[in-house]
């Protein structure tokens, strides 16, 4: 079970919140200010924080800054009035790893915090290894047996890190535009094309591993013998 944090100073809004969480069986720690948020964040373990912008004695931006400080890891999903592109590049810029802006669907909100947290369990894994095939998150870098080494640029390495972390599993192509570039970008899915077909070409030398399409549907990561 995750333990995911939210720090809302709206009453109503952080109750209903907070059973939607329980009911899709999260264990949930509440929060009406930053510092009550960050003093909850000393005690337990959080896996995820869901926080609002305009937070009484401490705001949502110093909440994340003091969290950064100390547990760099842990995975924040902004949900805020404020929709502002300042204010979307002020959160990005300071770590958050999502956005969002109320009224919210709860729906969403799950789907957004499902997407999160595989993201943030694929990065503290930092390596994969598969048939000989080394991922190592560190470096964006893949290498195989036969000392072949090739590095990736940051996006295409985090997608083919994504696929392979779960051989022969189908991503629909909406999942990975939503998890890479977001629901509000401004690019479109054809661009997972462009990456594939250049992760292809990066790694034709690199026996054990490649991504295949499934027509009409998406791509998976498959293991090659």
């Amino acid at each position: 079970m995750f333990n995911i944090l939210i720090a809302e100073d709206d009453k109503h809004l952080r109750k209903l919140m907070e059973i939607h969480l329980r009911d899709n069986q999260y264990q949930v720690y509440c929060a009406a200010n930053g510092a009550d948020a960050l003093e909850i964040m000393y005690g337990n373990t959080i896996d995820l924080m869901i926080i609002d912008i305009m937070m009484p004695i401490m705001d949502g931006y110093e909440l994340v800054r003091q969290v950064r400080k100390i547990f760099p890891n842990i995975p924040a999903i902004m949900v805020t009035a404020k929709n502002g592109i300042d204010d979307i590049r002020n959160s990005f810029d300071i770590g958050v790893d999502d956005y969002m802006i109320k009224p919210i669907n709860f729906d969403e909100l799950l789907m957004r915090i499902k997407a999160v947290l595989r993201r943030a369990k694929i990065a503290n894994e930092r390596k994969i290894v598969i048939n000989g095939v080394t991922l190592d998150y560190n470096n964006f870098s893949i290498s195989d047996n036969n000392n072949n080494v090739v590095k990736l640029p940051n996006k295409e390495f985090l997608i083919l890190y994504k696929l392979m972390s779960y051989p022969n599993q189908v991503f629909t192509k909406s999942e990975i535009y939503e998890e890479f570039w977001g629901i509000n970008s401004d690019t479109d899915e054809n661009t997972i094309k462009v990456h594939i077909n250049n992760i292809r070409k990066h790694i034709k030398n690199i026996k054990g591993i490649g991504i295949e399409n499934v027509r009409g549907f998406g791509y998976k990561g498959v293991k090659y013998e």
